[in-house]
């Protein structure tokens, strides 16, 4: 799109999650500093939470001065993504592995719940570039005799609290705080002489090498 197609003023464009958790790093940072107390914290947290454009973000910070940190959010040169991740037609509700292996990646739509049966078989949960049909889903896992694993992405909430008997469920995804309006999955089940495993997202070729060279 032009540039010359876009309002000079663009203090009326919506605000990201994104955006909002930014301003939120910049408070805190703030407060850690001894520039805020603890009261106003949370006063300008309310209003961080609740601002809806850029222009109701940028009087929250603007009498704050942190060095290697912006006072605001930046101004978007372009019109801004709208896409949240959550929305769209559900994919399938269930994935079912018997003595097979079942994939899921790439762009679906999670529907509220979706459940994984694997009996002497494998599944391949990947969340990286998934959609979610609500901003909260489940999904519910057996396995028997086999085992799912699920890839969580870095921009979602994830829960955790299946069960193991003879078997495990393992929740090895890199702990994460919690990331305000962002989708939440809910990944419980039963693991019988098999397993679950949840992980983080699948790195690429040059942040394992340089983890190497550290």
């Amino acid at each position: 799109m032009s540039d010359e197609l876009l309002p000079a003023d663009q203090s009326h464009l919506r605000a990201s999650d994104a955006d909002r958790e930014r301003v939120a790093q910049v408070l805190h940072r703030a407060t850690a500093e001894g520039r805020l107390d603890i009261h106003e914290l949370d006063e300008r947290l309310i209003a961080v939470y609740a601002a809806k454009t850029y222009g109701e973000l940028v009087p929250i910070t603007a009498d704050l001065v942190l060095s290697g940190l912006p006072q605001t959010p930046a101004m978007p040169q372009h019109q801004p993504a709208t896409d949240d991740r959550v929305g769209g037609e559900p994919g399938s509700a269930v994935s079912v592995a018997f003595w097979s292996g079942v994939n899921r990646k790439g762009q679906w739509v999670v529907p509220r719940m979706h459940n994984a049966v694997a009996v002497m078989g494998g599944i391949e949960i990947d969340l990286t570039h998934a959609r979610f049909a609500e901003r909260e889903v489940t999904i519910s896992c057996f396995a028997f005799w086999g085992g799912v694993e699920i890839r969580v992405p870095d921009d979602i909430n994830v829960n955790v609290d299946g069960f193991g008997f003879m078997g495990a469920f393992e929740d090895r995804a890199p702990s994460r705080r919690h990331i305000p309006g962002a989708p939440t999955v809910r990944i419980t089940g039963l693991a019988i002489m098999g397993g679950v495993e949840v992980k983080g997202p699948k790195k690429k070729k040059s942040q394992i090498l340089r983890e190497l060279l550290e």
